[in-house]
């Protein structure tokens, strides 16, 4: 919005101007850095925190209260810093229709455009955390619904989304139905349901981020059964969604869910671990998978798409670590290092007969522990550790630790640089794939998810 177009709005009301005139001022200061922008940002630079006024100016001084108000002035190309601290949420923003109605806690329905997304983002070194534990709406609930595009979501703390009946299936934590979107180093936990959902919508990156520790105690499906650590299921002619640096943990149903997705998904470079279970436990819950990539309910359908899944990691979950989930065309794994679980690969497709059948392309994937691979007959499947017989042991890696998995991320928000489940530099699996597309050292790829070289 322009300065004018701002200036016009505020002869609504003398009290519009004062604030106004803050705002005009904020993005003034905004074009270069100052004490008061932490970075150069093109755009407005304002300011929430807990203990803060929404009749405030929205500096650093002066802070909002709300992501709302922040929403409502925010525009292209402005960035909203979140300060540290807790941000108490206790009822939605709309009263339940009915007990299976849907309701928000936080809706961002304001779109900026390419180049120029809106920011809401956490003040550098410091968490602000929306804790939505306090909700006693009795229905359906998405602690945020994310309904515009080219948004940009970085470093909040989500937790806590209730289920307050036992009428539905799952809350959410973050339900995104915008396109172009990205959620960076988002920690997501404790949700009643999916950490992260993309709903619809293309083009959107979830980079960097964490969903773990989630149990919907109350689906009318059963305890357990749908809280994944992230979900894609998107209609159809919605391209480019991807899953980039992600860890799924601790979650009660699967770590990632692509089941009825019409568009494909990539996921690279992701972990998933712990999944089936009530967490911190071993008491068996939802289904259990690392990755289910696809699967239309077990049903042949005729518009199934290809998704990709490459350099991830699944260990220790419940089913399978990778699962094609009776999908209906072969997708990719590429570069995947699956580890004790059960079984680690499953490429269980369906025919157009409606007949069950082995799918999917593989290449350069290791299986160890566990139970290795099922449903690979029928399957594109070389140069993985199952084909090449490659012996397998401990030895083969520098470390098989199950611990340590939920380290400290580095500085820039990647995935932690750990010895688990690396090739041993000198072991048998190195140089010994395909080349697929991706970026290797030496002779050939490496086996598995990490590239030594």
């Amino acid at each position: 919005m322009t300065t004018s177009k701002r200036a016009t709005q505020a002869l609504l009301s003398s009290a519009a101007i004062v604030s106004v005139l803050a705002v005009v001022t904020n993005s003034a200061t905004a074009q270069g850095a100052t004490a008061d922008q932490p970075h150069p940002l093109a755009g407005g630079v304002y300011y929430v925190a807990p203990g803060g006024s929404d009749s405030a100016t929205g500096t650093k001084d002066a802070p909002w209260a709300s992501f709302a108000h922040a929403q409502a002035v925010a525009q292209p190309g402005d960035t909203v810093y979140f300060r540290g601290g807790t941000y108490n949420y206790t009822h939605a923003n709309a009263s339940c229709a009915s007990q299976t109605a849907r309701v928000d806690a936080v809706t961002l329905n304001k779109s900026g455009t390419s180049g120029s997304p809106i920011r809401y983002w956490a003040y550098p070194g410091e968490k602000p955390v929306l804790d939505f534990s306090g909700i006693t709406d009795d229905c359906r609930i998405k602690g945020l619904d994310v309904t515009g595009s080219w948004i940009h979501l970085k470093g909040l703390e989500i937790s806590g989304v209730p289920q307050n009946n036992t009428l539905n299936h799952e809350s959410w934590g973050v339900w995104n139905s915008g396109s172009n979107n990205t959620y960076e180093r988002l920690d997501i936990h404790d949700i009643a349901g999916p950490g992260l959902f993309l709903q619809d919508g293309g083009g959107n990156l979830v980079l960097n981020t964490d969903s773990h520790d989630n149990y919907d105690a109350k689906s009318s499906s059963g305890a357990g059964t749908n809280a994944d650590g992230f979900g894609a299921h998107i209609p159809a002619d919605n391209p480019g969604n991807v899953f980039r640096g992600d860890r799924a943990w601790n979650n009660s149903d699967d770590g990632f869910d692509l089941i009825s997705a019409r568009s494909s998904v990539t996921i690279e470079s992701s972990w998933a671990w712990s999944s089936g279970y009530v967490p911190g436990t071993s008491t068996r819950a939802g289904d259990g998978n690392g990755f289910k990539a696809g699967g239309y309910g077990g049903e042949y359908v005729d518009y199934g798409v290809k998704h990709t899944v490459r350099q991830s990691v699944a260990f220790n979950n419940e089913a399978a670590g990778f699962y094609a989930n009776h999908h209906t065309v072969a997708s990719d794994f590429f570069n995947n290092t699956g580890y004790k679980n059960h079984p680690d690969f499953n490429m269980l497709g369906v025919s157009p007969t409606g007949e069950a059948i082995g799918l999917g392309t593989l290449r350069n994937n290791i299986a160890y522990g566990g139970t290795l691979t099922s449903n690979m007959t029928g399957t594109d499947s070389s140069h993985n550790t199952w084909d090449l017989g490659t012996p397998l042991s401990d030895g083969q890696f520098q470390s098989t630790s199950t611990t340590g998995w939920d380290a400290s991320r580095q500085s820039d928000g990647s995935l932690p640089s750990l010895p688990n489940l690396r090739p041993a530099t000198t072991g048998d699996l190195i140089d010994q794939g395909t080349d697929v597309g991706l970026s290797y050292k030496g002779d050939a790829p490496d086996l598995g998810a990490f590239e030594v070289g």
